[in-house]
C-alpha cells in the first residue's frame, strides 16, 4: 500500500559496538486508511535508520532489515536474521559509512502473533512458505515503499545494497533508487535453519551459494 506522505520524526546521536551512528525515525502515513491490507492494516509505518559516515560521496553500503523480535532480540536459530543484521552493521562499520534502515516488518510483512502461528505449523512439517499461506497470508507481504522514501529524503539515489533478496533490489530500482551492486548477505548455515534458507532459495528466490541440499 502507498504512502501519503513520509516524514523524519527524529534523530539523535547512537553509539554502539560497530561504531558511531545517527539514528533517524521516519513516519509513514499510508494513502487510503480506510482499505486495509490483508497483510498489514496499519495505517502508519514506522522505520529506523542507522547512519554512519558520509552517504553522499559515494553510493552507500545499504541494508534493509526486516524486524525480527525472536532472532534479532531473542537470538534464535530458526533463522538467520540477527546473523545477517550483525553482518551488515559489521560492514558498514569497516566501511565507515552506510545505512542500515530496520523496517517494521515481523515476519516478512504479517505480524508478531501471525509470527509465532506460522512456527507451530512449521513444527508441524510445513515450510515458511507453506505456513503463511495456510494462515491466510502471502508467502511474502513485505513492501519497501518506506525504506526506499526515507532514502529519497536522505539524498541517496544510489545504494550498494547488503542482501540475498532480488525483490528488494527490483523494489528500490522501480521507486527511483538506483542499485549498483548487490553484496551478499549471506552468513554460515546453521543446521536448524538450513531448511528455512533452502525454501528462501528455492521458493522465493534468494541468491546462496552455500545452503546444503535436502539430501547432505
Amino acid at each position: 500500500m502507498a504512502f501519503a506522505s513520509v516524514r523524519q520524526a527524529a534523530e539523535a546521536d547512537f553509539p554502539t559496538r560497530w561504531g558511531v551512528f545517527r539514528i533517524l525515525g521516519f513516519e509513514g502515513v499510508r494513502e487510503d486508511t480506510a482499505a486495509k491490507d490483508s497483510c498489514d492494516p496499519r495505517d502508519t509505518e514506522g522505520l529506523v535508520a542507522l547512519v554512519m559516515g558520509d552517504i553522499h560521496s559515494a553510493p552507500p553500503l545499504v541494508r534493509i532489515h526486516s524486524q525480527c523480535l525472536t532472532g534479532d532480540v531473542f537470538g534464535s536459530l530458526r533463522c538467520d536474521c540477527r546473523l545477517q543484521l550483525e553482518l551488515a552493521l559489521t560492514k558498514i562499520g569497516e566501511a565507515g559509512a552506510g545505512i542500515l534502515l530496520y523496517e517494521q516488518q515481523e515476519g516478512r510483512g504479517i505480524g508478531l502473533m501471525a509470527k509465532l502461528k506460522a512456527y507451530e505449523l512449521q513444527d508441524k512439517g510445513l515450510d515458511t512458505v507453506e505456513a503463511n499461506e495456510q494462515l491466510g497470508y502471502a508467502a511474502d507481504c513485505r513492501a519497501y515503499e518506506l525504506p526506499a522514501a526515507a532514502l529519497r529524503l536522505m539524498g541517496v539515489t544510489q545504494v550498494r545494497l547488503i542482501t540475498n533478496n532480488p525483490e528488494k533490489v527490483a523494489a528500490l530500482e522501480s521507486a527511483g533508487i538506483e542499485v549498483v551492486e548487490r553484496v551478499s548477505a549471506e552468513v554460515e548455515s546453521q543446521e536448524t535453519f538450513q531448511r528455512y534458507l533452502r525454501t528462501k532459495q528455492e521458493k522465493m528466490g534468494h541468491i546462496f551459494e552455500n545452503v546444503p541440499s535436502a539430501n547432505n
